[in-house]
C-alpha cells in the first residue's frame, strides 16, 4: 500500500488497482483518462474524469483503478493544515506592517 505524504504525480496502468493511505489532507486531480476511486468510510464510489478533483481526508484509505486501455496520471497535492495557513497569514500581515512602518520613517 502506497502512502501519500507529499505532493506527487504517478501513473495508473489499465487493469491495475492501486491501494493507498493518505497521510495528510490532499487533493487528487486526474489527468489522461477516467479513474474509479473507492474511499474508506464512504459508501459512494467516484468516477473521476480528467480535470476532476477529489478532496481527501487525513488517514483515509483509497483504492484507484482505470478502465480502458489508456493509463491515467493522478496528482496528489498536499493541502496546508490550519496552523500552516494561520502562520502564513500572520507572517504576511507582519511583513506588510513592517513595510508600511519603513515607508513612514522615510517620509519623516
Amino acid at each position: 500500500m502506497r502512502e501519500i505524504s507529499t505532493s506527487v504525480t504517478f501513473e495508473i496502468k489499465p487493469g491495475e488497482t492501486v491501494p493507498m493511505r493518505i497521510a495528510r489532507g490532499s487533493r487528487l486531480t486526474v489527468h489522461g483518462t477516467a479513474v474509479w476511486a473507492t474511499r474508506s468510510n464512504d459508501i459512494e464510489d467516484y468516477w473521476l474524469v480528467p480535470g476532476d478533483h477529489l478532496k481527501l481526508r487525513e488517514r483515509e484509505r483509497l483504492w484507484l483503478s482505470v478502465e480502458g486501455d489508456r493509463p491515467a496520471h493522478v496528482v496528489f497535492t498536499i493541502l496546508p493544515r490550519c496552523d500552516e495557513r494561520a502562520m502564513h497569514w500572520l507572517s504576511t500581515r507582519i511583513e506588510r506592517l513592517a513595510q508600511r512602518l519603513r515607508a513612514g520613517w522615510r517620509t519623516v
